[in-house]
């Protein structure tokens, strides 16, 4: 198309001259033209600019940092991990701050001072005489609340079939053979669901494979005790649509055993063992010959999926569909009540704070939404006085509500519904910053495994985005219940198992209650001694020295186990990258 429509002449059969064309043709333009996952560098030598560009959701890692160039002047180093600036003469240093206040995880900062991630749906641009900056390019967006949407239901589902069928479509494309990440949810499911009708029904090739050849998913499996384990779940799945499945078996001593390269992958911490599963898991595809998968990250964030959208969904009625909004006032009130006390409990029972979901300028900010509460619920206590001096108040809701800009909060206090505001702050700090990156590329990657990502499609996405809330989380008048991702089930019924489609939502996670002198509890009593834990800086070890103890055993501390994990995580990305022990400036 390029070729037939402009005077360039391709040199190579590579995807990556692409963005050479388009950047001839059009500019700066080229990145609309752009569709799916990457992360992208050019220099225009004419022109004598610099251009980085990360897409639209942040799959794709793309890391920048100024440091000295050893002649007395600076140069711009970027790279897709930052491991990748120490060869280069960086010496890491903790941003103690962006620790605290979560900047890390909810804006461009990271865990390491002086280095910055480029935005997703971003470009970054530095010119020759020195002038750095980032500009937006793409950026979600949401109907005005109380404007009424005449579709019908059948309607918006077969739009939502249509185009995550087109979006899966597309990503089957490769010069190598692809496979499917299938665990025992919906979001995966109708993935291999939709690829196995379209390997059938259009004979569409999986990459290199021909179509007469089986569709190939991997998957982990935990203890079936722990009550994590889906892959009973998954191998049903498997059986159902004819698909080769293959599993790696997760136990306790295979956790502890990857640990702490999962950390030092991922770069930065996180309060759960999932990232470490998804670490095993892309190790599945990798000794089965493959090279490149379909997952199903992003669903949640589109069709509302998680726990702590409820509440803010019942927050306004949803006046743009009333004519098939199954809600009625009265009973959307009624479960108002009781939906914000499902949240506290729930977050109670995985051992969250939440002790700040009440009230606050933060909240005010973003509509009141409930949902930055949720998102702030895992911030470790754990940190020295002298940085309460050194950085004063530090408050990570406060952080996720100036993430956003000052147009975006308009829209959120004045066209959004509360379900969308809430969606649109999530997506933009946790699917960006943890399951994009620990429990997506970073630990993919790890094992040169390509993931692809069609629930994350723009077109798909924009078509979601623009649909209704209640056909997002549906009430269920016969059940007296709520059904989270209403409209994907409906989507994807004819290509998963009835069990699927009735089943409620399970998060991914890790079992967090481990035995006592078992390999993990072994592992962290020797990351966690107060040697190590001092040399951090930024710790207090009095909050943090008994915790590995109160969070084994049978009645282990969930609250406890979730801390103990990100100091062990600190610890590990201390030694590994050598960072410097953090000092009190004042």
């Amino acid at each position: 198309e390029i070729e037939s429509t402009t005077d360039y002449t391709f040199s190579s059969r590579s995807d990556s001259e692409i963005v050479i064309a388009l950047y001839l043709h059009h500019g700066l333009n080229f990145v609309h033209y752009l569709r799916g996952e990457f992360a992208v560098v050019l220099y225009d030598e004419e022109q004598q600019i610099f251009i980085a560009v990360r897409d639209r959701y942040g799959i794709k890692p793309l890391f920048w940092t100024v440091q000295p160039d050893g002649k007395g002047g600076k140069r711009m180093l970027l790279a897709a991990e930052m491991k990748a600036f120490l060869p280069l003469g960086w010496k890491p240093e903790w941003d103690v701050r962006s620790l605290k206040d979560a900047g890390w995880n909810h804006d461009e900062r990271t865990i390491f001072a002086g280095v910055g991630k480029i935005r997703p749906g971003h470009y970054l641009t530095c010119t020759a005489f020195g002038h750095v900056e980032q500009r937006q390019y793409w950026d979600m967006t949401y109907p005005d609340k109380n404007l009424p949407d005449p579709r019908t239901p059948e309607e918006l589902i077969q739009g939502v079939r249509e185009k995550l069928l087109d979006a899966i479509r597309l990503r089957l494309r490769a010069d190598v053979p692809i496979g499917i990440y299938l665990s025992g949810g919906i979001d995966s499911s109708v993935i291999a669901g939709m690829v196995t009708h379209l390997v059938k029904t259009e004979g569409v090739a999986l990459g290199s494979q021909p179509a007469s050849s089986r569709v190939c998913c991997f998957s982990i499996a935990f203890d079936e005790g722990s009550g994590f384990d889906e892959s009973s779940i998954a191998n049903r799945t498997a059986d159902w649509l004819g698909v080769k499945y293959e599993k790696k078996i997760m136990n306790e001593a295979a956790l502890a055993e990857r640990f702490e390269d999962a950390v030092w992958h991922a770069e930065h911490h996180n309060p759960d063992l999932n990232f470490v599963g998804k670490f095993a898991l892309s190790e599945v595809p990798q000794e089965c010959g493959y090279k490149v998968v379909l997952t199903g990250e992003g669903a949640d964030e589109h069709f509302a999926g998680y726990p702590s959208y409820l509440d803010d969904y019942l927050r306004e009625p949803d006046n743009a569909y009333d004519a098939h909004n199954t809600l009625s006032e009265s009973e959307r009130l009624k479960q108002f009540d009781l939906a914000e006390t499902a949240a506290k409990d729930y977050y109670d029972s995985v051992g969250a704070d939440t002790s700040a979901r009440g009230a606050s300028a933060s909240r005010k900010m973003l509509n009141n939404i409930s949902t930055i509460s949720s998102m702030a619920a895992f911030l470790p206590r754990v940190f020295a006085p002298w940085t309460d001096k050194a950085y004063g108040l530090c408050d990570p809701q406060r952080t996720i509500a100036n993430n956003a800009d000052g147009a975006t909060r308009a829209k959120i206090l004045n066209s959004w519904h509360p379900l969308h505001s809430a969606m649109y702050i999530w997506s933009k700090g946790h699917l960006a910053n943890i399951f994009l990156t620990c429990l997506g590329d970073r630990t993919e990657m790890a094992h040169s495994i390509e993931a692809r990502t069609p629930l994350l499609d723009h077109k798909l996405t924009e078509y979601i985005n623009g649909l209704p809330p209640s056909v997002k989380l549906r009430w269920m008048p016969e059940e007296k219940r709520f059904s989270e991702k209403w409209i994907l089930r409906e989507a994807a019924k004819p290509f998963i198992t009835r069990e699927l489609y009735e089943r409620k939502k399970h998060p991914y996670s890790a079992p967090t209650t481990w035995p006592r002198d078992g390999p993990l509890h072994k592992l962290l009593k020797g990351l966690m001694t107060k040697e190590k834990v001092e040399q951090l800086g930024f710790v207090d070890w009095n909050k943090v020295g008994g915790l590995v103890e109160k969070g084994f055993g049978e009645k282990g501390d969930p609250g406890a186990m979730r801390t103990a994990l990100v100091v062990a995580e600190w610890v590990v990305i201390a030694e590994r990258f050598g960072v410097a022990q953090a000092e009190g400036k004042f």
